[in-house]
């Protein structure tokens, strides 16, 4: 390492710029001294570190002042054009000028794109009149499109060109629910603090820039993969079209979603993202073809070098093929001048001149894969090499590589996405090879016919057609057994490098741990070094060297901690008796999950995206739309390591309680699911029946008197709905699903909780009235069914759900005073359309003197119940 200091100031860099991340002020000085001193202390112990320990040292002091410096600066400029302050600027109106700086992506109703402000108009607060200023402001434009004719308008929009506004500013999104994805963050990267949202295309008037500038070129590139993209789609039918667009030019937005979801979760979507393999293909091909034309090597490899970014800007220039693009120029000039190659020293200055060129690249997800898959393979496939003797050289040398990129990607997969199939391993050593081999150079060859002649093109893509559908069968089968997907919480970093640390002792013991093979080996036995000779005088029968005892015991030791280290993590994290109901926030809508102190998960909703199209507005359509269940739901339980649910309650059929309960079946195990005895009525909540059933999930139709006891600490015990017995056979249909909601009091702990669903005033007095004194419960009619009867629970709760949203047809004056919580709960969307909570409601908790959470003023609100008290806290404000 001594000899590799660019190795060493790009570790220095990075760590100082990750330490500038995390802190900030007196902190950040205070761990940046700490490291500071640690280094020092090396020193002293090893005097010839001294040149690596000061290199490491002014990196890090470096690229904690760079980052600093480039995060500070990083601030919006509209409170200064505007003479606002920041906190007014959120729903202010503006007529801008200025020049869109990225490509224009037109998805059914909606235009997206960055345009960097020049200069705004804005009403003062005095009055009408207005005023002017000029900045230098990038920000995020959605266009809402009004008419299928203004689709093809935004169609027309480029990079470079001059652009009008007339729009609203808003404040992008904050993350609301606790690990959540926080968009303002992600744009903040992206040097964006304002979405500028306009209705109608009306409101944009775009002309073309007769000036040359680097947008020029990129709006070439813009439209040469469009061009590109197009011709794709006429050389393949779908879903073939939208799987090549990514496999050979990085466009990812076509791509069927179920073919998507499909590779992502066998560990599969690097492959529809351009990087390494594919940089490697387009070197390899070009220096085929330029070596059968007879050229020189060093004119050959000048003419790649020229041609590589060339690649990287028509596959879309993400972190990856960057990454990838810079280690081909330097790798290739490296070797044209016949200096000694260095894989690792070509990866360390790919990864500085990107941090140097914008430090934020540390924080992409593409960036750290790349870096981090790359710099595994340098370092972890020698010493699995070893391992894998048994096996044909080239059958080994792929698996290597194979393995040892599964085992060095496996800590951010789930740290960012959550879950790991066992099949990846499997299907990244059958399917790499062959896309890379076949699919890859088929689909470029049909992409290249078709450009000259279609019906050439057309030809070669049926043949790289059927490779597809022989690797969409194979990832569908894969995908056919779920019991290989495995689900985990997002590690800590100490988790992260504990495992690296432990991988890396893993391998190389077990490499000198495994003397069989031929060639000269060394052996330690205590203090001595004994030759081959002597180890095969002291060999097992089968010529297996016996290792010594301090060796057995060492690699032991390793095994046990690494498989504790797993297991460690993929436990469910312990509440050491605690319960926690964790009130999610997914917009309009329910959604519920309590975790028992004997650690039994429960689903009460699962929110759910509601859509009012028409047959005319199929236009409006987009390729892959927002659903709360598949974008926000799922991602929340897998990201706090929900390895299945024990029941999921579906208090009704509404699509805003049950909509989003479809993609959680569809990924998650359910052991129960319990629901009011009726269908809805619609489409997607029959879908939703029929999925139970296929997966062979128990069904349960609930209704008052029922009991079930998940652990001993917890009781649920449903308050509604009661409706008359029906044949077994004939569920009935109820399109009025909210006056026969589901509705329980959950006791844990000793707290009690009541869920309420969107039950109305009818049902509420109905239960007050009835007092469901001598209702019957059949013992078996649940899991842990309990008791022949029960009546109505006196009142005096810790919360209560108030009933659908907040709407003033639930949560009557009786009702509350009766159950008298201490705390009430309102699910509801930002600015939602209902105005809820109604404040007929708001009154009515405060009358009762309870504490009002609201998930649409508090994001999600979580609440920590002990024997002895409850805690709460919520995403956007943390009280308890």
């Amino acid at each position: 390492m001594r000899e590799r200091p660019l190795i060493i100031c790009t570790v220095g860099w990075m760590t100082g710029s990750s330490i500038a991340h995390v802190c900030s002020g007196n902190q950040f000085l205070l761990v940046e001294f700490g490291v500071l001193l640690l280094l020092a202390a090396i020193v002293l112990l090893r005097r010839n570190l001294l040149r690596s320990v000061l290199i490491a040292g002014t990196a890090l002091i470096l690229s904690g002042i760079y980052w600093t410096w480039n995060d500070a600066s990083n601030v919006t400029q509209l409170p200064e054009a505007t003479a606002t302050v920041i906190e007014d600027i959120d729903g202010m109106m503006l007529r801008a000028e200025g020049v869109i700086v990225s490509a224009v992506d037109v998805d059914g109703d909606r235009a997206d794109f960055q345009v960097k402000l020049q200069t705004v108009e804005y009403l003062k607060s005095g009055g009408p009149e207005s005023g002017t200023d000029k900045l230098d402001e990038r920000v995020m434009v959605q266009v809402k499109l009004q008419s299928e004719d203004q689709q093809q308008i935004a169609g027309n929009w480029r990079r470079g060109d001059r652009i009008k506004l007339n729009g609203t500013v808003e404040a992008p999104a904050q993350a609301r629910n606790f690990g959540a994805f926080d968009y303002a963050s992600y744009l903040r990267t992206q040097h964006i603090h304002w979405l500028f949202k306009i209705k109608g295309a009306q409101n944009v008037q775009t002309s073309s820039s007769s000036i040359w500038s680097t947008l020029t070129i990129f709006r070439w590139n813009d439209q040469v993969r469009a061009e590109l993209g197009d011709r794709i789609a006429r050389i393949f039918h779908e879903p073939h079209a939208g799987y090549m667009k990514g496999l050979l030019i990085g466009m990812q937005d076509d791509i069927d979603p179920d073919t998507y979801t499909q590779f992502s979760q066998l560990g599969l979507t690097h492959i529809l993202a351009i990087s390494g393999m594919h940089v490697a293909v387009y070197v390899a091909s070009l220096l085929f073809v330029l070596s059968f034309f007879k050229v020189s090597r060093e004119t050959s490899l000048l003419i790649v070098i020229i041609m590589i970014p060339l690649y990287v800007l028509l596959s879309g220039v993400s972190p990856s093929v960057v990454r990838a693009g810079i280690m081909g120029m330097i790798g290739l000039y490296a070797a044209r001048k016949g200096w000694l190659k260095d894989g690792m020293n070509i990866l360390a200055a790919a990864a500085l001149l990107m941090m140097l060129w914008n430090p934020y690249y540390m924080l992409s997800v593409s960036f750290q894969l790349s870096f981090l898959v790359t710099a595994g393979l340098m370092l972890y496939v020698p010493l699995m090499q070893p391992l894998l003797r048994f096996l044909p050289k080239r059958i080994a040398a792929a698996a290597g590589v194979t393995i040892v990129a599964q085992l060095v990607s496996f800590p951010l997969t789930i740290y960012y996405f959550n879950q790991f199939s066992f099949l990846s391993f499997a299907a990244n050593f059958v399917l790499v090879p062959f896309i890379t081999f076949f699919t890859l150079p088929l689909g470029a060859v049909s992409l290249i016919l078709g450009w000259i002649w279609l019906p050439a093109g057309r030809a070669v893509g049926w043949l790289a057609e059927m490779l597809n559908n022989g690797t969409f069968w194979l990832v569908r089968w894969m995908n056919g057994y779920p019991q290989f997907i495995t689900i985990w919480k997002s590690p800590s970093f100490i988790w992260i490098c504990a495992y690296f640390i432990l991988l890396y002792l893993l391998l190389y013991g077990a490499g000198k741990y495994d003397l069989r093979g031929s060639g000269r080996v060394s052996y330690i036995r205590g203090d001595d070094t004994i030759g081959l000779e002597e180890i095969k005088a002291s060999a097992h029968p089968w010529g297996q060297a016996r290792p010594s005892r301090k060796i057995t015991s060492a690699m032991t030791a390793i095994i046990l901690a690494f498989i504790f280290l797993i297991y460690w993590e993929y436990r469910p994290t312990s509440l050491h008796g605690a319960g926690l109901i964790q009130f999610l926030d997914v917009g309009q809508g329910d959604s519920i999950l309590i975790t028992t102190p004997e650690g039994r998960n429960i689903l009460v909703d699962g929110g759910g995206t509601v859509t009012f199209g028409k047959p005319q507005d199929e236009w409006k359509k987009r390729k892959n739309p927002f659903e709360v269940g598949a974008k926000v739901l799922v991602p929340l339980l897998k990201q706090r390591g929900i390895h299945h649910l024990d029941a999921v309650i579906i208090t009704h059929g509404d699509q805003d309680h049950a909509g989003g309960i479809q993609a959680v079946v569809n990924q998650i195990p359910v052991k129960a699911m319990f629901f009011n005895g009726t269908l809805a009525g619609t489409a997607s909540f029959d879908k939703l029946m029929e999925t139970a059933l296929e997966r062979k999930i128990p069904v349960y139709a609930v209704h008052q008197g029922m009991e079930w006891t998940p652990d001993r600490h917890t009781e649920l015990s449903f308050l509604t709905p009661s409706i008359e017995a029906s044949e077994p056979d004939d569920i009935p249909v109820e399109k009025n699903q909210n006056h026969i909601s589901v509705a329980f009091l959950l006791t844990m702990n000793g707290g009690r909780f009541l869920f309420t669903g969107d039950m109305d005033k009818a049902a509420e007095e109905d239960v007050l009235s009835m007092g469901m004194s001598g209702v019957q419960t059949p013992a078996a009619s649940l899991p842990s069914a309990a008791g022949p009867s029960m009546t109505l629970p006196a009142g005096g709760i810790d919360v209560i759900k108030i009933a659908h949203h907040g709407s003033k047809s639930s949560s009557g004056e009786e009702w509350l005073h009766y159950w008298r919580p201490k705390a009430a709960v309102v699910s509801a969307g930002v600015g939602n359309l209902y105005g809820h909570p109604h404040a007929e409601v708001v009154d009515r908790i405060a009358e009762i003197k309870a504490r009002l959470f609201r998930t649409d003023r508090d994001g999600e609100i979580q609440m920590l119940v002990r024997t002895d008290k409850t805690w709460t806290r919520s995403k956007l404000s943390t009280s308890q």
